[in-house]
């Protein structure tokens, strides 16, 4: 095995750079996992790569970028106790503390102990062809989804399955996704596979409503216009939709959400950053609606997850536009940045499966 390796970090000035590190060794509970896939995630543009505006849990300390990886174990560290050299997985990309009320219910994003560390933002990330990872954050990789389905689980497809758990979906519902990234995708696919009667879906970014419709994830897309809120409502016979989750992090695309929605329907906001502003009586209260905020996910609805894409034969990989070695990671990151395409991933050995 290689004595040292490339790895990308982000400097915060709009680049990725490589620097050759030492490959690191697994201690007691870790494993040394060969990277396979790594994606690139909007939250790495939006606080790190043009410039380091996280604090606490978003604050970046020149680790490996990268907090989207899956790969397959190589090496062990003593004391494990379910996972094996050869195993596929996925990584929870927050190490908690573990102790806590909020790593006890499988919450580590939450976790507010000094010990809590991302990867890639806290600890080193999945950018580099190893990754040193606990095995308590590590989830199985079925046969039968890529790596590339795989390093997207955790962070874009867990947040949005969190998500639509706690407004629900069901074939009643037609659902609004204002935001077309990654994120945004991921909602319609999984709405789509959840039984939503009628998915809609709106950006400002013409290409990304393009990447909606052609893998006919809505069944009407709009790029964003002041009647946009106008022609949802004509399509759900005035009253509106159901349900609406904004991926967006706008605050125009939160109050269409909130507006889009009828009487008593209900709206989940993942899109990080941004404000909203909007007039609690007759958007809210009057009409009986309910707003949740979810962040990230539950190692446990993580794993549920990875079960389910696998029974449904449902692969994340099919969001993935754009695809570069490590050697163009600056490429990779700089195309992400522009936000006109779909999912990034820079992938380590191409026919992987």
């Amino acid at each position: 095995m290689e004595k040292t390796m490339k790895a990308a970090y982000l400097p915060g000035n709009s680049t990725a750079i490589l620097k050759e590190v030492p490959v690191p060794e697994p201690g007691h509970g870790e494993v040394l996992i060969r990277m396979k896939s790594s994606t690139i995630c909007g939250s790495d543009i939006r606080a790190i790569y043009h410039k380091h505006l996280g604090k606490g849990a978003e604050g970046y300390q020149n680790k490996i970028a990268g907090h989207e990886p899956a790969g397959q174990i190589v090496k062990c560290g003593p004391g494990m106790r379910r996972f094996k050299e050869g195993d596929r997985v996925v990584v929870y990309h927050i190490s908690g503390c573990g102790l806590c009320n909020d790593c006890r219910r499988g919450y580590m994003i939450s976790c507010t102990s000094p010990l809590r560390a991302a990867y890639g933002w806290q600890r080193d990330g999945g950018m580099a062809p190893y990754l040193l990872a606990e095995e308590k954050d590590l989830v199985l990789l079925p046969d039968n989804l890529t790596y590339t389905d795989g390093a997207q689980i955790a962070c874009g497809f867990g947040t949005v399955y969190e998500g639509l758990q706690k407004i629900g979906i069901s074939g009643n519902d037609a659902v609004l996704v204002t935001g077309l990234g990654p994120v945004g995708l991921a909602a319609c696919m999984l709405a789509k596979v959840l039984g939503a009667q009628k998915i809609f879906g709106v950006d400002v970014v013409k290409e990304r409503c393009d990447i909606a419709k052609d893998k006919r994830l809505v069944d009407e897309v709009f790029v964003s216009a002041p009647d946009t809120l106008e022609k949802i409502r004509q399509l759900t016979g005035g009253k509106g939709v159901e349900r609406a989750v904004d991926a967006s992090g706008h605050t125009e695309g939160r109050q269409l959400a909130i507006r889009a929605t009828r009487s008593w329907g209900k709206i989940v906001f993942v899109g990080e950053g941004g404000t909203v502003e909007f007039n609690p009586s007759p958007d809210i209260i009057h009409e009986q609606k309910t707003i949740y905020g979810s962040w990230v996910t539950t190692v446990w609805l993580m794993e549920e997850l990875t079960e389910r894409l696998s029974r449904w034969e449902i692969h994340p990989e099919e969001l993935v536009t754009h695809r570069f070695t490590l050697d163009n990671v600056a490429e990779a990151y700089g195309l992400m940045a522009e936000g006109k395409c779909g999912k990034v991933a820079v992938v380590f050995d191409e026919e992987v499966k």
